[in-house]
């Protein structure tokens, strides 16, 4: 595999396909635990059945596969896909993101560069400009850019033909994507959560990689607690694994990851020290409310924005907490998971 560096907006790698092993591919830690195809990918069994699909027939036509869109909360595995996509057609991918494309000229410097069939990877796809957008449009659509040279009267305009290649495009935010540039990727997909059983064997998997010795009940016990993602549960590995090999004998078993997890502040339902502090804010302070965002986040000192897609979802789907038009109001099993005795005026929360 070689690198190269066009700035700070894009690298590219080529993947070879006769590679599989996480180690040779990426030498760092975090890099060794992503799966390199889809037969290695867990979960998300849905959206594997299309994409076998969908690369295959692009295979079999020798074109690139269509542009496709990945969807969802942050730590799922939209990078990890993008990256098995051009293993699986054995391409060079070009990874950027939205953010880093500021001008127009940024992204048509990187797309004159594309060979035939390779994969362009923009993550947090909503965040570009409107300017850089547009250059996407025929770029997607007829494999086309205008560039425009020079400037005043004697500016004129250039298009020039690109070779096919694969748009794969990351977002958190699906409803901030404008309708053009939604509409024109050939598969759109969302990846979910993953269940207990998933997570598991992504803990023993990562685990195996990490030459780290654990049992099925320590992979389980850390798998609950990852909040249905699979970053989280590998960082919870790694850190099982410290607490492992500094006050126990280096083995994880389901007492050592349960003492580990509360060492480092990780709950039964995986809540952690801002989780927590959000609940115990919103039934303590607020008499479990309804509180306006801006409220609550000034009062566990943190972003509103940070409160809104890192902490509130997982809450949300816990059952602890509920946005209403008044603002934020904590759920029954909110004061029985914190302890604390549910206020008479409960039932008026809900009214």
């Amino acid at each position: 595999m070689h690198s190269t560096s066009w700035g700070p907006a894009v690298r590219e790698e080529y993947v070879d396909p006769e590679i599989r092993s996480g180690e040779e591919l990426d030498a760092t830690e975090d890099g060794g635990l992503r799966p390199r195809t889809l037969a290695e990918f867990v979960g998300q069994r849905e959206l594997k059945e299309h994409l076998n699909i969908v690369l295959e027939a692009a295979r079999r036509r020798g074109q690139a596969a269509d542009h496709l869109l990945l969807a969802g909360p942050p730590g799922l595995g939209k990078t990890t896909m993008a990256t098995i996509v051009a293993i699986e057609m054995g391409a060079h991918i070009h990874v950027t993101s939205g953010p880093a494309l500021e001008r127009a000229g940024d992204l048509a410097a990187i797309l004159t560069k594309l060979e035939p069939n390779d994969v362009l990877f923009i993550d947090e796809i909503h965040r570009l400009s409107r300017s850089v957008e547009e250059i996407l449009y025929p770029a997607m659509e007829d494999f086309q850019i205008d560039i425009v040279v020079g400037k005043g009267p004697s500016a004129s305009s250039i298009r020039l033909t690109l070779p096919r290649f694969t748009l794969i495009g990351a977002t958190t935010r699906t409803g901030m994507i404008t309708g053009p540039l939604r509409d024109r990727f050939g598969l759109v997909a969302r990846l979910d959560f993953y269940d207990d059983e998933e997570l598991q064997l992504i803990v023993q998997r990562a685990a195996s990689i990490l030459q780290v010795d654990i049992d099925a009940q320590g992979a389980g016990e850390i798998a609950r607690r990852s909040r249905g993602t699979p970053r989280i549960a590998n960082r919870l590995l790694r850190r099982v694994r410290d607490f492992a090999e500094v006050r126990k004998d280096g083995t994880i078993s389901q007492q050592t990851a349960n003492e580990a997890l509360v060492v480092f502040g990780v709950d039964k339902l995986g809540l952690d020290k801002v989780d927590r502090a959000v609940l115990g804010a919103l039934c303590q302070q607020f008499n479990g409310g309804p509180v306006g965002l801006s409220t609550l986040a000034i009062s566990v000192s943190e972003q509103t924005e940070t409160i809104e897609d890192v902490y509130e979802p997982f809450l949300i789907q816990q059952g602890l907490l509920a946005r209403t038009p008044r603002g934020r109001i904590a759920m029954p099993a909110a004061w029985d998971h914190l302890g604390l005795p549910r206020p008479e005026q409960d039932s008026q929360l809900f009214s």
